[in-house]
Parts: structure tokens; sequence; C-alpha cells
């Protein structure tokens, strides 16, 4: 599965960068986030209770941040075990650009899903994707730019 979109953000790309490196502030913006904890500059660990179609399952995961070049690109990778629910794993690289409004980021996701939730179906997988990368996302703009 494959996701890209992009979202302005009412903020200068040095604090943009900043918020999506603070885990309190993704901990506040990711839906069914229960734990973000920084283990180290470039890992964390999440405990993220995601319902999808009939399965509600709690993951824990670990998230690797690859910065490629502060505060314009990075990437991040990572997987998620839900238990009987399966499990989760891709990665995202994300571009930000200054714009006359703030900063333009964009990004592109890959993610493999297996387990239960696989079986649910990609049309089901996909539009519920695209929905919690949205709720996140409008969250993440509010919180740091002060808009929606």
């Amino acid at each position: 599965m494959e996701l890209k979109d992009e979202i302005i953000i009412n903020a200068p790309r040095q604090v943009v960068y900043d918020a999506l490196n603070d885990p309190e502030i993704l901990k506040d913006c990711i839906p069914g986030c229960e734990e973000l904890t920084k283990t180290s500059d470039t890992e964390l660990e999440a405990q993220v209770v995601l319902k999808i179609g009939p399965v509600k399952a709690k993951f824990a995961g670990k998230v690797h941040l690859d910065p490629i070049a502060p505060p314009e690109r990075f990437a991040l990778t990572g997987e998620g075990a839900g238990g009987a629910a399966g499990f989760a794993k891709g990665g995202a690289d994300v571009t930000l650009e200054d714009h006359p409004e703030g900063t333009l980021l964009r990004y592109e996701a890959k993610a493999d899903v297996g387990g239960k939730i696989a079986q649910l179906g990609s049309r089901l997988i996909v539009s519920t994707s695209k929905k919690l990368a949205g709720k996140f996302f409008a969250a993440f703009a509010e919180r740091v730019g002060g808009t929606g």
C-alpha cells in the first residue's frame, strides 16, 4: 500500500521539523497513541490502539528516524505487532519546503500488513490508512501552526 499527500503548515520549516521530532507533540497527534517514548535521538517506541473494520488491536512498535538533510528531508521506518490482529511495517519519506504561508510538508509512505488485518481487504486498509493520516496531519497542523 502506498500513500502520498501534502499539507501546508502555518509555521517556519525549522519549527515544523522540530515538532516532527518531538515525542509529546507526535503522541498528541497520532490517532490512538497511548504511549510514545524517545529511546535515542533516532529511535521511538510506541503503543497505539487502532480499529480497522471489525478488528481492534493494540500495537507495540518501534520507529527509526533517519535525518537525511535536516530540516529539509528525513525518512522514517517502523514496524509494529498487534498480537493476533497481525503486524504492520513500513516507512515514509518527508520533505519540508518553505512556502509563503509557512511550510509545505510532503510525504510518501509505503506499508505492508499481515495477519487478520490483511484479511480485511486492501480497500478497507487503504481507506482507513488515509483517514488516519488525514487525522494526524490535521491535528499536527493545528498544534504546530495554529490552523486546521
